[in-house]
């Protein structure tokens, strides 16, 4: 592939980098995908909680570019079927978000009160039997909010579907790490990598975590860092035996996600399969490394929140290094000085939710189109030179 010339250069092979390849395929892009698949990217190992509706984020311009980017999902699961792509994991299952503890009523109240005034179409609220019967393995419940439009996402399915069939629309894809870019004014004109050189005509950075790594070459602060994050996944035994829920479906994969006010998220799986996350470790940079104390601090949460899962085995645990920015938003668009520049990272722990949607959108700048608006607050030139 050396010398090799492409419309643009995609370095990142995550869910972000992944789904900018596909949609700048399908605006009749010549694409390469560069990617060295670090060990620990988020992608790899996120829930894929998507849900707007009950975030608490009281931004309403983040609020609305989250319900854009659910419904965004739900445009780009069709055109992946029609493109035979395999399966995503996809499923609007619903989620509840839920206080179990006194000290938790304060915060439920603000939260639940935030999503019923922005979706009273939406969410409601349901009372903890109905809570338990919706996931029979949930314990004591104080208070309980249904959100029945909510869906999960398989990171490794949704990127497989996405790499399978970018390269059925002609992306090429090199398993390369970048090591600098080769420029000529203001312009990116190629790249240098350990598997050779490529000249381009735009290049995008969707690094995730480790996109900071090109900030010097561009004279950017990319005000990116790493958060670990850790997710255990369970397996049930009779997903039919677990809890007591009056009227509990036993097929798990109908189960909603479990939000609490505090602790550790559920997301179930079709199977008996539960996934119980995530830690939140700032400090511990770029370790990838599962601990005993994310793992007791997981199950312990899990444990607190759903007793009717104890008879469930540990099947796995999951590391993922979410790329959060300075002041929590995505980090998006063009570098302030370069004429062919784009950044697609910071997505934090909303990657799976907002990265398709946000590649989507900078696709089109890639090629050239004005920048939407939607893209405005998440300009890197918002943390200054």
């Amino acid at each position: 592939m050396s010398d090799a010339t492409y419309d643009v250069v995609v370095v990142g092979g995550g869910l972000v980098g992944t789904a900018l390849a596909y949609e700048l395929a399908g605006l009749g892009a010549e694409v390469v995908l560069v990617d060295r698949h670090h060990t620990g990217r988020a992608t790899d190992a996120g829930a894929g909680i998507l849900s707007p509706e009950t975030t608490w984020n009281p931004d309403g311009g983040c609020f609305s570019f989250g319900l854009a980017a659910a419904a965004h999902y739900r445009t780009l699961i069709s055109r992946l079927a029609d493109d035979g792509a395999p399966d995503t994991g996809y499923a609007e299952c619903g989620l509840l978000l839920v206080a179990s503890e006194p000290g938790e009523d304060d915060w439920f109240a603000s939260q639940a009160q935030l999503a019923l005034t922005r979706s009273p179409d939406v969410v409601s609220e349901v009372s903890p039997e109905q809570a338990r019967a919706l996931f029979p393995p949930l314990g004591q419940m104080r208070r309980a909010l249904h959100n029945p439009v909510a869906a999960r996402i398989d990171g490794r399915l949704i990127t497989a579907a996405l790499t399978e069939a970018a390269l059925r629309r002609g992306v090429r894809r090199l398993e390369a790490t970048v090591t600098a870019f080769r420029c000529r004014g203001d312009r990116v004109i190629g790249i240098d990598s350990d598997a050779g050189a490529l000249s381009c005509g735009a290049v995008a950075v969707a690094g995730g975590a480790w996109s900071p790594a090109f900030g010097d070459q561009l004279a950017v602060a990319i005000a990116v860092e790493p958060v670990k994050g850790q997710i255990v996944h369970m397996q049930l035994p009779d997903p039919a035996d677990a809890g007591t829920g009056a009227g509990g479906s036993g097929d798990s994969g109908r189960w909603p996600i479990v939000a609490p006010v505090f602790h550790h998220y559920l997301v179930a799986w079709p199977g008996g399969r539960v996934a119980c996350g995530g830690t939140y470790e700032p400090d511990a940079h770029f370790d990838h490394r599962p601990t005993v104390a994310g793992l007791a601090e997981l199950l312990q949460g899990c444990l607190t929140l759903a007793p009717g899962l104890g008879p469930a085995t540990v099947l796995d645990v999951r590391v993922g290094l979410r790329p959060v920015s300075a002041d929590g938003l995505p980090v998006l668009g063009p570098v302030p000085g370069w004429q062919n520049v784009h950044l697609v990272t910071g997505h934090g722990t909303e990657g799976l939710l907002l990265g398709p949607y946000s590649a989507a959108l900078v696709a089109g700048c890639l090629l050239g189109q004005p920048v939407p608006t939607e893209l405005r607050p998440f300009l890197v030139d918002r943390f200054g030179p």
